[in-house]
């Protein structure tokens, strides 16, 4: 089992960004498996030829999310049990929840909102 990773450099999108995505992406759909240990920052970043801040900044947004665990000197592995995508979801349902009620949006205000955002993100009309 290989993490399969490439950066595209002429993507709008950050490589921290790129590359947090492409695990959580392998995780969610179990070709990392729990357990799997993933390459050092040093060691990805060298292979991807990326800075190893990058590494790390993609690394403490995936175990923030939950996808993987540090376990201190023994390394950074792919997070055991549930269901990654789902806690993910409730993790940025909750979030926007708090936000929307301190913004002091209604409930069907906050729903609607959610809805043109699903709308935009997925490229549907209904």
């Amino acid at each position: 089992m290989t993490l399969m990773i490439a950066i595209d450099t002429a993507s709008g999108v950050a490589p921290f960004e790129q590359l947090r995505a492409r695990i959580a992406e392998q995780a969610r759909s179990g070709a990392l498996p729990a357990g799997y240990k993933l390459p050092t920052v040093r060691g990805l970043a060298e292979e991807l030829g990326l800075a190893p801040n990058t590494v790390a900044k993609a690394y403490r947004a995936l175990e923030s999310d939950g996808v993987v665990e540090t376990r201190g000197r023994n390394g950074t592995f792919v997070a055991a049990g549930g269901d990654v995508a789902a806690r993910e979801l409730a993790r940025a349902a909750d979030v926007f929840a708090e936000r929307a009620h301190r913004l002091g949006a209604a409930p069907g205000e906050a729903t609607a909102a959610v809805r043109d955002a699903l709308r935009a993100a997925y490229g549907t009309g209904n």
